[in-house]
């Protein structure tokens, strides 16, 4: 049930983007009376679900939900359709316009995902606001990924400034460390101000080590839930319990708790803890095989003095934030293309099984709102490449045209659409690869 949730919200995500993005074209084509003789919602190879023709266009849904196309009469697209380019040039022709008419067009679909990214997260944040966690707010630090301890950072570093600026807010700081070029972070660690230097790009250290979250709120070890049959169960640990000492050591946080037990497995333990009145007690617990007890500990969310800020806007603020985050968007997609210059970074590329996987295991629309804005803004940034086959491609050979006078030969440009669509099928089997081994291996969860 909740894979066909998140893959409902997904394919009512991508099918308002696409067809908002092919309307952008279309309109662009339309506006300087350039005949579009389809319109499609998804790909049609061989039949259509749909089709009805309306004065010049053919309106149709395809059925296989791989994007979507606007067949623009005179130019080489994704039909392909080499012979109608044989044919004399007619002026409601794509090839009979002016360069920058055909820029404008192409550039179309591009332009309307951006706006429509920007219109949505401005929606988002007038309607829901935001809420945002101020490091101030931590008062236990961060737990740290053992993944980038090297980096030097501690369990309970309660993080001050990055490169000698005020550290941002928890949920902006991965972003910041992963996109930024980081030289310093300086922290508090037991009363006393430490400054770190950062060797290397962090964001790329997060790619090879297959880290998303380099840190989390730290947090105490407080049991939400005790596993049936599991050593916690007989050892009397109920939900609500927090830790206290093992062995008579102190245990209060959770990144102490997992780091002494699976030190130790199959190792007999006096676990101090105290209910939710207060009142403490001894248990003689034994730990299994890995290491574990078998419970699910609150997450930081669960303890209100990791208080979080809600922050609300008006109009004009959500307008202007809206804008902004889509800048950070387009910008930090582009930032992240280096990654895929390596090895590790291949591996995080991924289909639509990767992309449902971000949305909610219900239905939460602000959650479905925020990854629409966001695949709003990547499906631009990813049609604006200048790759053949993509809108990317078209105007980068209409650049060309405009600078050098005259257009590329059509014979080249029919083999770049060919050779862009092997590229892209190629990182069409790449994603799907990922995925299913992602899949196998339980990755998704």
């Amino acid at each position: 049930m909740v894979a066909l949730i998140k893959a409902a919200q997904l394919l009512l995500s991508l099918s308002l983007l696409i067809f908002l993005h092919e309307l952008g074209h279309y309109l662009a084509a339309r506006k300087f009376n350039t005949r579009v003789e389809k319109f499609y919602l998804f790909m049609n190879p061989w039949f259509s679900l749909y089709k009805k023709q309306i004065g010049e266009t053919e309106w149709g849904l395809g059925w296989l939900p791989l994007g979507g196309y606007v067949k623009i009469a005179g130019m080489i697209d994704e039909s392909m359709d080499t012979e109608q380019m044989k044919q004399p040039i007619q002026p409601w022709e794509f090839r009979a316009k002016p360069a920058w008419q055909r820029l404008i067009i192409m550039l179309g679909g591009i332009i309307v995902n951006l706006i429509v990214g920007f219109v949505i997260y401005a929606m988002v944040l007038g309607v829901w606001g935001e809420n945002v966690l101020p490091m101030q707010n931590m008062p236990y630090g961060i737990e740290i990924n053992e993944e980038v301890e090297h980096w030097g950072l501690e369990n309970g570093d309660q993080i001050l400034t990055v490169n000698g600026e005020e550290a941002p807010h928890f949920d902006r700081l991965r972003q910041t460390l992963f996109f930024e070029s980081i030289t310093s972070i300086e922290v508090l660690r037991d009363g006393a101000r430490v400054e770190l230097e950062m060797q290397g790009d962090l964001g790329q250290d997060m790619v090879d080590r297959g880290v998303r979250r380099p840190f989390m709120p730290r947090r105490p070890c407080v049991v939400a839930q005790v596993a049936p049959n599991s050593p916690a169960e007989a050892a009397g640990l109920q939900a609500g319990d927090r830790f206290v000492s093992l062995n008579g050591r102190p245990t209060r946080f959770f990144d102490e708790a997992t780091s002494i037990l699976r030190a130790n497995p199959s190792t007999p333990f006096v676990l101090t803890v105290e209910d939710s009145t207060g009142v403490a007690r001894d248990l003689a617990v034994m730990t299994d095989s890995t290491g574990a007890l078998g419970f699910i500990s609150a997450g930081f969310n669960a303890f209100p003095e990791i208080a979080f800020v809600e922050k609300e806007y008006n109009a004009l603020e959500a307008m202007v934030g809206g804008l902004s985050t889509a800048v950070n968007t387009f910008r930090e997609y582009a930032l992240s293309l280096r990654f895929l210059a390596s090895k590790s970074g291949m591996t995080q590329v991924g289909s639509l099984v990767t992309f449902g996987s971000v949305f909610d295991a219900g239905w939460d629309w602000q959650i479905f709102w925020r990854n629409t804005a966001f695949f709003s803004i990547i499906l631009a940034f990813m049609n604006l490449l200048p790759i053949p086959a993509l809108d990317g491609g078209h105007v980068m050979f209409l650049l060309y045209e405009m600078i050098v006078g005259k257009p590329a030969p059509q014979r080249f440009l029919e083999i770049a659409q060919t050779v862009g669509f092997i590229f892209l099928l190629m990182l069409m089997v790449l994603a799907i690869g990922n995925d299913v081994f992602r899949v196998l291996t339980g990755q998704f969860g």
